[in-house]
Parts: structure tokens; sequence; C-alpha cells
């Protein structure tokens, strides 16, 4: 079996604040396959988008603690230097950042951005970087490309501009590919279009893809494995048929209850997660959900570890809840019982 493309052993990135340290990430661990894509889901403030900005040296400063080990293709990136992750930056890994309005610069035009990012990396000149630009540009599907080379962000639609933003991000044809919250802000068709471009891509340049979001639908769409966060921590991590139709912790329940079901009973109103995410600078202990689970019990103070227990091989989570009383858990949390009040009930 091949080495992972990329790894994370450990990962741990605190910010020190007036206020207390805050914990963003605090111990994740994973790996991608080359050509796998990845879905990494959670709730805002679970440390999806930290975790990923720090794979690309993008969360150093004087205030960050960062460790744990960061491995893509055998090269540890935490111990590399700025110089090196800038060769890194756009060759192997490149991203997709959330907001294409406020990643775009306003004073340049699009075209002017896009050979600017190929000649950062590719001794061209340019003529060929233009030629390569609206390659490009064609590439992710959009129109007339020589003509929208000369326009600037705000005169294309939010969907053309999140085109833009893939078309940058493929210029020096990466390994990985990180795409955090490539949908947001943006209505369900062009979703879908965006969605099936990132996929096709996929498929034709043979990259891997991490897909960052807070939308279990989006995942659902494309990942072959997906990884729930929370509060820092992953606390569930499978196959994509494992979480969706088999989940065994209690907060992807409650993200799944969340969903519009077309196959079952309209309810009067969609479930909800009770509460509130907790501090990061000062997370419970124990498990870090249980003040919002409906099925904590007195083991939820000790603090699980990530692993098998119980379901199919390389599924893995942090819930202390038997595999018999989560079966039994997940029937109450299928009818949104887990977000409305439901009376916490110890566990047998």
């Amino acid at each position: 079996m091949s080495a992972p493309l990329l790894e994370i052993d450990d990962l741990r990135v605190h910010f020190s604040t007036d206020e207390g340290v805050v914990r963003a990430v605090d111990g994740v661990s994973l790996e991608i396959a080359e050509g796998e894509m990845l879905g990494i889901v959670g709730e805002s403030g679970s440390g999806k988008s930290v975790a990923s900005l720090t794979v690309l040296g993008l969360t150093r400063a004087a205030n960050a603690e960062i460790t744990g080990q960061i491995s893509f293709e055998g090269q540890d990136l935490t111990a590399m230097d700025d110089e090196g992750l800038r060769r890194i930056r756009g060759n192997g890994i490149a991203m997709i950042f959330q907001d294409p309005l406020s990643a775009l610069h306003p004073f340049y035009r699009v075209g002017n951005q896009l050979v600017e990012a190929i000649q950062v990396h590719r001794d061209v000149g340019d003529a060929d970087a233009r030629a390569r630009a609206v390659e490009l540009l064609e590439l992710v599907g959009i129109p007339d490309p020589g003509r929208r080379m000369g326009e600037y962000p705000h005169e294309l639609s939010g969907g053309m501009r999140q085109r833009v933003m893939i078309a940058m991000a493929l210029t020096n044809d990466p390994r990985l590919l990180i795409a955090d919250e490539p949908t947001t802000a943006l209505d369900v068709t062009t979703q879908a279009q965006i969605l099936r471009l990132i996929e096709r891509l996929r498929r034709e340049l043979g990259m891997a893809v991490i897909m960052i979001t807070h939308d279990l639908g989006v995942i659902a769409e494309v990942a072959d494995r997906v990884m729930v966060m929370y509060a820092g921590e992953a606390v569930e991590a499978g196959t994509l048929e494992q979480i969706f139709y088999d989940p065994q912790h209690p907060y992807t329940w409650g993200l799944l209850g969340s969903l519009t079901r077309v196959d079952q009973p309209r309810l009067a109103r969609l479930a909800q997660i009770a509460g509130q995410p907790p501090s990061l600078i000062n997370p419970p202990g124990g498990c870090h959900f249980r003040d919002r689970c409906p099925h904590e019990f007195a083991k939820c103070t000790e603090h699980p570890d990530l692993e098998r227990r119980g379901g199919d091989a390389g599924h893995r989570d942090r819930c202390w809840l038997a595999p018999d009383r989560k079966r039994e858990a997940r029937v109450i949390a299928s009818t949104g019982a887990i977000g409305l009040e439901a009376a916490k009930e110890p566990a047998s």
C-alpha cells in the first residue's frame, strides 16, 4: 500500500490571547491518499479552517503554538522554514479560500491576478502566462474567458468568482487541493455546478481534495471519507457510508437530524442541536459535547479517545455510549429529539 499523500499526526494549534489560550485545534490526526476526497464537517469554530490553514503555514504567528507533525509527500511541513513552505504553496498544495470576493484583490483585473499567480511559480513570459490563464478559465467553465480576463472581481457573479478562485488554485497543477467552504453564499444551482466542477477536476487531474464545510449535504455529494470536528477535535471519522448510514457520535446524529429529508414525514420544525458550542479557552472536561448531549452519563466526565467502538473497521468515534445504546439513541435522534429539549437519560 502506498504512503499517504498528506498525513497529520496529533496537530495542536493554540493561540495566546488576553483572555487565555484558545485551543483552536486540539489533537487532530488524519491522512489522505492521492486522488481521494476527504470531507471535514462541523459547526463554525470547530477548527476546520485553522487546521487547513496550518497545513500551508498560514497560522504561524508570535502568539501561535503549533505542535504535532504534518507530512506531505514525506516532507515535514511543521519543520520547514517560510521559504520552503512558499515553494509548496501553489505547487504541491493549493487552497480555495472561503470568500472569493475578499480573497481576490478588488483593484486588479482577474487576468492580472491569474498571471501573477502563474509567474510566481513558473519562469514564463507575459504572453505564455496569459495564455495559461485563459486556458484555466476555460477549464473551470467560464464562458468567453478572454473577455473575463479584463474584468474586475466585482463585475463577476458569485459563482464566476468562485470559478476564478478554483482556476487560480490550479495554476501549477497541485497534488492536493484544499477547498474551504467553496459553496457558501451561493444559490443551490451554482453550488451543484461548483461541486460537479471540483469532482470533475479531481478525476481528470488526479488531485486529492480536502472539502471543508458545515453542510453535510455537500459532503454527501462528493466525499469518499468524512471527518466530523467539534470544539477543535475530530469526534468521528469513517467512510461516507459509515457516517451517513451508521453514525456513532451524538453530535453527528444532530448534524444529520438537521437536514431536510424527502424520504421521511415532514416535521413541524427542523431539528437543532440544543445549546452553543463550548469556549475553546475553557472547554468542558471529559467529552467536549457532553453539555449539549441528551445522552450524557457519568463516564462522560472522562475524555474519550478517537477509536473504534463497535462500528465497522476504520470507523472511529469519541462517544462512551455502548454500541447497543447507540443504536437505540439514533432512533430517537432521527426524530429530531436531540434538538428539542430532550431529557438527559443514563446509558445502560
